[in-house]
């Protein structure tokens, strides 16, 4: 008997229990990445001969991994929204990614350089890291399968779904914004890197990835739905890992053009899904799409767990764990209120979407990517503790308090007239 032995048998047991335990803890104070990450953590404290995880060692490994979850989530929470894109139709939407955001990250920074007197590049790099957010990790607070109405969604899952698949894409400027401040100040602070940042970071890179996501959309949502060779036609083949060839082609041709590509993945799932919304191929694409995603956030959240069970929080101060728990508990809450100020949301609605601005495996994702771009004047251990503490809190308030305060909500949703509720 061997190590990889050992693996192939938990490998199996966690597909088996993905595929199970969503049906089991539905609507209860638990929650499937919960449980995985739980069982990282439990399995890694026996004495057993397992393979060391260190995120911080294998920092391309951690990154690449990480990457590909994200960007499969991204394609199932587009194809998962059934309302059209447009600017009242969204209006909750950019009111998150506009005001919400940006507070969250300013408050988040100011937090991080007054709590644990990093420099303005560290924390801002905090910041950004924990800017997205992750309805993966809570599944009864995103939208289900796509259906052909429009209005078939509920304003906070819709909200939190359409959210995430956003500031995920998002995210990206403000990291580059703490790699151009780490580049040109150290550990003080300069100006000299906005102008660029604007042009490049900004502009060119987010319209690249929406232009792209856009065209490469529609020119699959053509071949799904509308070319006139049966052949060619692959909605009627009904096979959903094509998913996964929208999902790679879109980002490595948006990379390759220097642009976001998780932003084009959203944008193109989007794309494809408005191209033709009836047909029951979405459901295919979703359905696959969704399973992929399960498993690999399982596996990267048991990753997670047995990182954290050999010491990955060692280096976590309290001031750190303190920043975290701010970001959770007062700064996203208060940020989401003031976003949704004036929305057609009801107050409970709102304080829902508020709270559940959970954080997960996009974080880690561009903490690893952000760390392999520059040096910064804070131990990358420690960075690593303050933002794997974040994820860990997150999944452990999220994940268990998701199932009864949705479940609260649609049962008030149900009983109150829709005047009286919206």
């Amino acid at each position: 008997m061997t190590i990889a032995d050992g693996v192939w048998a938990w490998l199996g047991a966690g597909a088996l229990l993905a595929a199970v335990l969503p049906r089991v803890v539905a609507g209860r104070p638990l929650s499937l990445p919960l449980v995985f990450l739980v069982g990282g953590i439990g399995l890694y404290l026996l004495p057993l001969p397992l393979p060391v995880i260190d995120p911080v060692d294998a920092r391309m490994h951690a990154e690449h991994a990480t990457e590909i979850c994200v960007i499969i989530a991204l394609m199932g929470a587009g194809l998962a929204l059934n309302r059209p894109v447009g600017w009242r139709r969204w209006a909750t939407t950019w009111r998150l990614l506009g005001i919400t955001m940006p507070l969250t990250v300013l408050c988040t920074a100011t937090a991080a350089w007054w709590l644990l007197d990093w420099p303005p590049a560290a924390a801002l790099l905090l910041a950004a890291v924990l800017a997205p957010t992750d309805p993966v990790l809570a599944s009864e607070v995103r939208v289900g399968e796509p259906t052909e109405d429009e209005h078939d969604e509920d304003e906070v899952r819709f909200a939190l779904t359409s959210e995430a698949g956003l500031n995920d894409g998002m995210a990206f400027p403000l990291v580059y914004a703490a790699v151009a401040l780490a580049a040109a100040a150290g550990g003080d602070w300069s100006a000299d890197w906005l102008g660029t940042w604007v042009v490049t970071d900004v502009i060119f890179k987010c319209g690249v990835g929406v232009l792209s996501g856009l065209l490469v959309g529609r020119l699959l949502g053509w071949l799904f739905f509308r070319t006139r060779s049966p052949v060619l036609r692959l909605s009627e083949h009904r096979e959903g890992f094509v998913a996964l060839g929208a999902t790679f082609l879109s980002y490595g041709m948006t990379e390759l053009l220097g642009g976001y590509g998780f932003l084009a993945v959203f944008v193109t799932a989007c794309a494809i899904r408005a191209a033709e919304r009836a047909h029951g191929f979405h459901n295919v694409l979703h359905d696959f799409v969704e399973q992929v995603e399960r498993l690999l956030t399982a596996v990267l959240l048991f990753l997670l767990g047995a990182f954290i069970a050999l010491g990955g929080l060692a280096s976590l101060t309290w001031q750190g764990a303190v920043t975290g728990l701010i970001l959770l508990v007062v700064i996203r809450p208060l940020s989401g209120w003031a976003g949704l100020l004036g929305s057609r949301l009801h107050p409970r609605e709102r304080w829902v979407v508020a709270g559940y601005g959970i954080r997960g495996i996009g974080s880690l994702y561009y903490l690893a990517y952000g760390l392999g771009q520059q040096d910064f004047p804070v131990q990358a251990r420690e960075l690593w503790a303050v933002v794997t503490f974040t994820v860990l809190a997150s999944v452990v308030l999220h994940g268990a308090s998701a199932g009864p305060v949705v479940t609260r909500l649609d049962r008030w949703r149900n009983a109150v007239p829709p005047h009286q509720g919206g």
